[in-house]
């Protein structure tokens, strides 16, 4: 069974942070967690799950190289989906080439950085994707 971490209940702007690697799950959860809603899952199948059961985060972001329900198959199903669509889609990944497997996509993320990632980077892109006035390029 899943284990869903919530960082605390608010009425935060939430972000679902899916990633294989525990040490990145508590990473990511420890910067962002006193901004934002934080919930973090293993996989895409979990985060898949955690969707189905009705929630609907702000954001989500999202590592490539996962076993079992890559990143990239995750947030195609999420980019092709009725209900998930429109969630924001930020790419954290230690993938070789990031730059062209992000532009071969068939879909459109909002923010892609590679591992090791800049903590003030990743809370600046989030937090200018989550303004009212960002416009998707």
């Amino acid at each position: 069974m899943p284990v869903f971490v919530n960082s605390s209940p608010s009425n935060k702007k939430q972000i679902l942070i899916v990633d294989d690697e525990p040490s990145i799950l508590k990473l990511l959860n420890f910067i962002l967690s006193p901004i934002y809603q934080v919930f973090t899952v293993t996989s895409g199948y979990n985060a898949h799950l955690w969707l189905e059961e009705g929630n609907m985060p702000d954001l989500i972001i999202s590592d490539m190289n996962m076993p079992h329900f890559d990143g990239q198959s995750f947030m195609k199903s999420i980019k092709i989906s009725g209900f998930y669509r429109d969630i924001p889609l930020v790419i954290l990944s230690a993938a070789e080439d990031l730059d062209n497997i992000v532009s071969e996509m068939p879909f459109t993320v909002e923010a892609y950085l590679p591992k090791p990632f800049n903590p003030q980077v990743l809370k600046n892109k989030i937090s200018e994707i989550l303004s009212e006035d960002y416009v998707q390029q």
